[in-house]
């Protein structure tokens, strides 16, 4: 008999449990090396692809088990089904409070003073102990949250989707825990009354008001979280801006409270710096709208006031207007780090500058915004009708030319053009030539079709290149070209006012909270899975009011219910993400996550001043409330008559 070789005595210990068992480790691993490298190149390679398999598997299981212990499988990125229950947030802790302003009845907080302030948001939307503030010209880049709410003019610090994370982390504070879901009714639209509809908009107004009202009450903005407030001029933004909102309403009670304060507290001689576009547009416009809706002087006489003030930011080199006016030196000056303006402030101030010249029957208002319009008329470096984003006060040339929007720092360019021709009873031919000329530019230069659903968006040119990047704030257009169209402006701009109105719809319906982000990216390649994508720090919500202004005038023009229906669901789902419990709405960071939304602890005024104004008249079958063969809305949402319609 041959005594057993290496391999034979290998195999059989192996197969002898005691024997291998009882072997020493290392002993164990040379033997397996030694099995191993006696196999075979694709036997080794089938035996790694598999462990590799088996390690992908596992990985994607423990995936799916972690998110049902967290209570249920999370939708995918195409579903669009919400959960039924609500995502209310309510008070946080009660230590370390600001002191409540008190309520109208009651001597109020003393309005800040000095330098124009911004509140310097908390990452994620924490609930801090102390109001801290920053210049609103900041470019401090830590600064993650520093919202910027300028419509139209100057947008988020972190809107250049290339730049910081939103606030997606989870961070561990009092305000992210206490998010906490509350159960509501279900209301279904087809069985609510007009009564029921407006009902509800009026009782989600009653909550932000109630908000203000106890945490902010005279001051410019509700911080709903913290139960404060913050300050940008300290001339009381959002009750200004949600005057004419009230009376529209029909809510007397909150009206005359304002009223009051407006009467006895509102004082515009203060050293304070102010952005000359943003006044005019909330305050100037707030105050000529309430008082041609109520015939009450008072405001008038306010609104002549802060106009008057006003007016030395034309004074420059080339008339168009510095940024920011000081209304109590009667000074002004460009933001710190250029001379330049936005067009978009420049030209989104005519209304109310021409509306306050009629009233007042002084010509300088009107004549001062009319030389702006002209010259901007005349400039070159336009493309098609399309214009640059910025403009310089010194030479009064546009400046970083060659590239085109028509979302932020340029859209209410466009839409004043035919806001002014209505004005003035269709009688300057000028502002519709201009006007028609840009929508065939956009239609040339911006209008594109997504993959795979052939949505149809408008994007942006940057010398040349085009970007299928679109901006929230671009959904003003659709109700811009319904209201060209209803005065008698070409048919082909209501087509394309449908098809952007359903864009701007599936920018609230494909994200999982059912709110629009701030910025969308839209798939132009073929087999692309979804037309839709938001990058991370364009997650935020800021309440803003575009497309349900737009669905307003589509439900005005055409009476076809889907719009109503849809800006019913975006009324819902402001429930569910932004209602503090306390009173109040906040902006969020994420709507793409149902789960934590990531508070921003901010409401803007023209969330009060216009979309919840427009969710209303959307609602309402009294097309004679505000008609629009009576009044033309300003860019923030305030109604002012059309001339020949004047009492």
């Amino acid at each position: 008999m041959h005594p057993p070789s290496r391999q034979d005595y290998v195999a059989i210990t192996l197969g002898q449990k005691s024997s291998g068992y009882n072997n020493s480790k290392q002993w164990r691993r040379q033997s397996c090396w030694r099995k191993w490298k006696q196999l075979s190149r694709l036997q080794r390679s089938l035996i790694l692809f598999t462990v590799v398999l088996l390690l992908i598997c596992g990985l994607a299981s423990y995936s799916t088990i972690t998110e049902k212990l967290r209570g249920g499988e999370l939708e995918t990125e195409t579903d669009s089904v919400h959960p039924l229950a609500p995502h209310v947030l309510p008070e946080p802790e009660k230590t370390g409070q600001l002191p409540r302003p008190e309520p109208p009845s009651k001597k109020k907080l003393p309005n800040k003073r000095g330098p124009p302030l911004l509140l310097n948001l908390q990452k994620n939307g924490n609930a801090s102990n102390t109001v801290e503030d920053k210049p609103k010209d900041s470019k401090n880049k830590g600064d993650e949250q520093g919202v910027i709410s300028w419509r139209g003019a100057v947008i988020d610090t972190e809107q250049g989707t290339d730049g910081a994370k939103d606030g997606d982390a989870k961070d561990d504070t009092a305000a992210d825990q206490d998010i906490k879901t509350v159960k509501e009714a279900d209301h279904s639209f087809h069985n609510m009354s007009e009564t029921e509809l407006l009902e509800a908009v009026r009782d989600s107004f009653r909550h932000a008001w109630q908000g203000y009202k106890d945490f902010a009450w005279g001051h410019d903005e509700l911080r709903p979280i913290s139960k404060s407030f913050s300050e940008w001029f300290g001339l009381g933004l959002t009750l200004i801006d949600a005057l004419d909102t009230m009376w529209i309403m029909g809510l007397k009670t909150e009206f005359e409270e304002a009223k009051a304060w407006v009467s006895t507290e509102l004082s515009f001689n203060k050293n304070v710096d102010v952005n000359l576009f943003e006044t005019t547009i909330r305050i100037l416009g707030g105050l000529l709208s309430t008082y041609h809706l109520t015939g009450d002087t008072l405001f008038l006489e306010k609104a002549k006031d802060i106009g008057s003030r006003l007016m030395p930011a034309f004074n420059t080199p080339s008339k168009i207007p510095y940024s920011d006016v000081n209304i109590g030196k009667g000074t002004a000056h460009p933001p710190r780090w250029t001379s330049d303006s936005t067009v978009a402030e420049v030209t989104s101030i005519q209304l109310e500058f021409r509306e306050l010249s009629r009233l007042t029957q002084d010509p300088q208002y009107q004549a001062a915004v009319a030389e702006v319009t002209n010259k901007v008329h005349n400039l070159d470096g336009k493309l098609d009708g399309l214009v640059p984003m910025f403009i310089n006060t010194n030479s009064g040339q546009f400046t970083h030319q060659g590239v085109f929007t028509l979302g932020a720092r340029a859209d209410s360019y466009y839409e004043y053009l035919l806001k002014q021709w209505l004005q003035g009873g269709k009688k300057e031919p000028q502002f519709l030539e201009d006007y028609l000329q840009a929508v065939e530019g956009v239609k040339k230069n911006l209008v594109q079709k997504s993959s795979p659903n052939g949505l149809t968006f408008i994007g942006e040119l940057s010398h040349g290149q085009f970007s299928p990047k679109m901006d929230h704030l671009v959904c003003f257009l659709p109700g811009t070209l319904a209201l060209g169209t209803y005065n008698g402006l070409p048919e082909d701009h209501l087509d394309l006012a449908k098809q952007m109105m359903e864009t701007c719809y599936q920018m609230y319906k494909q994200m999982e909270t059912g709110l629009s982000p701030e910025i969308v990216h839209f798939n132009m390649h073929q087999g692309s899975v979804r037309d839709i994508e938001v990058k991370l720090a364009d997650r935020h919500n800021l309440l803003r009011p575009e497309t349900v202004e737009s669905l307003f005038y589509l439900y005005r023009f055409t009476k076809d219910k889907k719009y109503r229906q849809w800006g019913w669901e975006i009324l819902q789902n402001f429930n569910k993400y932004t209602k503090i419990s306390s009173g109040g709405y906040t902006s969020v960071n994420n709507v793409r996550d149902p789960d934590y939304p990531s508070p921003r602890d901010k409401m803007e005024s023209f969330f009060l001043g216009e979309t919840l104004k427009y969710l209303f008249l959307l609602f309402s079958d009294d097309f004679s409330l505000i008609s629009l063969d009576k009044y033309v809305f300003n860019t923030e949402a305030h109604p002012l008559p059309i001339w020949p319609s004047a009492a």
